[in-house]
């Protein structure tokens, strides 16, 4: 099985991606995803982050409050690292899992991991092939705004917390231009896709 590390900014356009690369066959791991089943309503991950952050973090429906977790560790760098800390651990459990899973399933198939802080994780040697969602920022900046709703502030704010372009360009084995509209991207990624096939089909008879 080829292992895929699929990335881009916040605003890139990544889930659309996602979304293409899926339809085409992959297996898709989301990294997000996993991040909040990891610390849903009665796992131990929910009951680590309370007792390391207090029953403040506790929402109304006993899960996890994550626009005050959100809001906690945004500006907090010690207290993301001791976030990240609880659920990172975690989440590789779970990717191993799901990875053992794929390889019985589909040994001669296409695993796509999700992962939108490849760079700033410092896990990109993880994977066999980096794909990296570009854009411009001012076209990541009008999508936040525009499509999520976000003020400007925020949305600058958030991605100034990212990788830079040029950095998340730099590790890329394949780059996928989201500038234009979804038929060029699908387009793309249909190319990319081609490459990745024919990738896995020579890794499975070499």
């Amino acid at each position: 099985m080829l292992n895929v590390g699929l990335t881009g900014g916040i605003g890139a356009g990544k889930s659309e991606v996602t979304k293409r690369f899926a339809a085409l066959g992959a297996t898709v791991i989301d990294a997000d995803a996993l991040a909040r089943e990891v610390v849903a309503i009665g796992t131990p991950g929910l009951d680590a982050v309370i007792a390391e952050f207090g029953e403040e973090m506790r929402g109304d429906d006993g899960g996890l409050d994550r626009d005050k977790m959100a809001a906690l560790v945004f500006n907090d760098d010690e207290a993301r690292q001791r976030l990240n800390g609880i659920v990172h651990p975690l989440v590789g459990e779970r990717v191993f899992e799901l990875l053992a899973q794929a390889e019985r399933d589909d040994p001669d198939g296409i695993l796509l991991n999700d992962v939108p802080l490849i760079v700033e994780a410092g896990v990109a040697e993880r994977y066999e092939v980096i794909v990296v969602v570009d854009a411009p920022e001012d076209v990541q900046l009008d999508r936040l705004l525009n499509i999520r709703g976000m003020s400007e502030a925020d949305a600058r704010a958030r991605m100034g917390k990212q990788a830079s372009r040029e950095d998340r360009r730099a590790i890329a084995d394949y780059v996928i231009d989201n500038s234009g509209d979804l038929a060029d991207l699908q387009r793309q990624v249909d190319e990319v896709w081609a490459a990745l096939v024919e990738r896995a089909h020579a890794k499975s008879a070499g």
